[in-house]
């Protein structure tokens, strides 16, 4: 399984994604996309401008040891960040919105 986000900007993509762990696996400059890897997934971020008024498409889902100090971690940086939900003695899940407004799901199994 591939997933793809467009972002307008590959490098702040790029560094936004490092950031959440993700390891840089491969770039090509001249086509200006970017594949990134952690814990076996891969993501790949392509350079082009989205469209106003594209529909949600795919989701990238994150595990974390520890959500809510992630969470406090990533607001620290300036990173947009949602509301910590628990579903008790289950999971704990959180929105992150990378600079193009692509969400990304963190998620703490307790």
């Amino acid at each position: 399984m591939q997933i793809w986000y467009r972002v307008s900007d590959l490098d702040e993509a790029r560094a936004f994604y490092r950031r959440l762990g993700l390891t840089e696996t491969y770039r090509d400059e001249e086509g200006r996309w970017a594949r990134l890897e952690r814990d076996g997934v891969e993501l790949s971020v392509g350079e082009e401008v989205p469209a106003s008024g594209d529909e949600e498409g795919a989701l990238l889902s994150l595990d974390v040891a520890d959500l809510k100090a992630e969470a406090e971690r990533l607001r620290g940086e300036g990173v947009e960040v949602g509301v910590v939900v628990e579903i008790p003695g289950t999971i704990r899940l959180l929105d992150v919105f990378d600079p193009d407004g692509n969400r990304i799901q963190l998620s703490e199994p307790l």
